[in-house]
């Protein structure tokens, strides 16, 4: 079949949202948020925080945010969104806005799809730079990049999606000193820094200047995607202005879902406890999908964190796209053709592992069954 206009997450997933099937395209928690989470939510519903919250956010739970950083900052530099897209998508229009036209932004590949495709709606240009799974990038090959390139804004996930690789200290406080000298803008997104499966990530909050952003979210770290709570973080100057695009496009994230949030983090040590928890669950589901995987004929690079499998298809099978779609029709297990994320995905596809085991051993057991014949 031809390849969809749009999104292949939403397609894929949507095929399994209306055929049924096991959904291993979406980044969907097959997890239950914290119990003490929705029973903040049930108090909340008889307060009176069913209006507009401040545009900005609820003050405690940016106090919150802050408090996580080491005082490298303050709740004036926090902005809560609807979600990590909304906050990705702001910083983008506001940098494009005050950089003007030719704006060019550079991800590694293979990239989450708003990182190239926000620019693809705006008409600007998206360069891809591969670095490989395990190891650092080559420092010498991204700065010549950028100078021939004339980046603008470089996007950095850590853990990564569709690859979870965790970029090292090293790495990032390098990237950083590329974007310093050349005066690029950069994203630091960490909505999966929670999800880790031996070392935590670093979050370098103290390289946070003019130049420098953080996106991330609720949605992963307690389980709650549907409920689109997000946030950034920026230099106080920089937010001035994100404040008035927000105004304007987002205005402000519900307000009884951030008073649940602040409630609950405020009362259980930011949900450390069932974080502890979530990470177990997820390596549970990884590891079970990885063997499954290994002993059917995939190539799987090293992964660090995250919610998903990037994975190269047996080599008895031509494309990922073909492979993804005949999965589903014949197994009704939704994954991602890689070629969504990469140049060079053709023979990949993304495999989310963020649902409980039993699902995972069902699934794992459908692919299997799928390579074998």
């Amino acid at each position: 079949m031809d390849r969809p206009a749009g999104s292949l997450i939403s397609y894929m997933s949507g095929l399994v949202k209306t055929g049924g099937g096991i959904n291993c395209a979406q980044g969907i928690p097959g997890f239950n948020p914290p119990e003490k989470l929705i029973e903040e939510l049930k108090k909340c519903s008889e307060l009176p925080v069913h209006q507009y919250a401040h545009g900005n956010g609820v003050i405690e739970l940016r106090d919150l945010i802050s408090s996580e950083t080491a005082k490298h900052i303050d709740r004036d530099n926090v902005l809560i969104t609807n979600g990590a897209t909304e906050a990705i998508s702001l910083i983008y229009l506001y940098l494009r806005k005050m950089t003007g036209a030719g704006f060019t932004t550079l991800a590694f590949d293979p990239v989450y799809e708003s990182y190239s495709n926000l620019p693809r709606i705006y008409g600007d240009r998206f360069i891809p730079f591969e670095a490989p799974a395990g190891g650092s990038f080559d420092l010498e090959d991204l700065e010549n990049t950028v100078k021939k390139e004339h980046v603008n804004l470089i996007i950095l996930c850590s853990p990564g999606n569709p690859l979870g690789k965790i970029w090292s200290k090293k790495d990032i406080i390098k990237l950083h000193g590329i974007c310093s000298k050349y005066g690029i803008f950069l994203i630091f997104d960490y909505v999966y820094s929670d999800i880790y499966f031996n070392e935590a990530p670093y979050l370098p909050y103290e390289l946070i200047d003019e130049r420098t952003f953080f996106v991330s979210a609720f949605s992963k770290m307690l389980s709650i995607t549907g409920w689109r709570v997000g946030y950034l973080i920026s230099s106080k100057e920089n937010m001035q202005e994100l404040v008035k695009i927000h105004d304007y496009t987002g205005l402000c994230a519900p307000s009884i879902l951030q008073n649940a949030i602040c409630g609950y983090l405020r009362k259980n040590d930011m949900g450390r406890k069932y974080l502890e928890e979530l990470r177990g669950l997820v390596k549970g589901s990884f590891d079970i999908m990885l063997s499954a995987l290994n002993s059917s004929g995939f190539k799987n690079p090293s992964i660090d964190g995250g919610y998903f499998i990037w994975t190269e298809i047996p080599p008895q099978f031509d494309n990922g796209f073909d492979f993804a779609i005949e999965l589903y029709e014949k197994k009704k297990v939704g994954t991602v053709p890689g070629i969504h994320f990469s140049r060079n995905g053709n023979k990949f596809i993304r495999i989310s592992i963020a649902r409980n085991s039993d699902e995972i051993s069902e699934a794992a057991k459908r692919i299997r069954e799928f390579v074998r014949g």
